[in-house]
């Protein structure tokens, strides 16, 4: 699963000196599903997360629990963080296992991609290749 979700209002908190141990961190959650975060990365208003997810697990448990955990941890890096928050949703795309290479290499290069295109373009994107309907009232929060 490629799964992508922003910080609350696209606010600026995945500082670069704890992107690494935010990541990392998310990886321990994810093994507590008994799944593989394979990738992760982002800019500092979004993550993009490829996970091997185990059969036996939902994608909605695993991902609230990453927010959830990953909020709480994020909280005690710096009394600045103390506000973070992930968005109330999040996006989640099947991925081939051929496509493995291609979405990392696309995870990995995020921070240049979006140089050019806003998160709501990527997402937009996103949406219309998977060809998903989605209402913009309930997806940028």
């Amino acid at each position: 699963m490629h799964v992508v979700f922003s910080t609350k209002n696209r606010f600026n908190f995945i500082l670069p000196e704890i992107e690494d141990e935010l990541y990392a961190y998310i990886g321990g959650i994810v093994r507590n599903y008994k799944s593989v975060l394979l990738k992760a990365g982002g800019t500092p208003n979004h993550g993009h997360l490829l996970i091997s997810l185990n059969k036996n697990y939902l994608v909605p448990d695993l991902i609230g629990d990453v927010k959830r955990e990953s909020s709480s941890w994020i909280k005690t890096k710096s009394p600045m963080l103390s506000k973070f928050g992930w968005q109330d949703g999040y996006s989640a795309f099947s991925v081939g296992y051929t496509q493995i290479p291609a979405v990392k290499k696309y995870i990995a290069n995020q921070k240049e991609h979006h140089k050019q295109k806003l998160f709501e373009d990527e997402m937009r994107t996103f949406y219309k290749k998977y060809d998903m309907e989605f209402d913009e009232r309930y997806v940028w929060d």
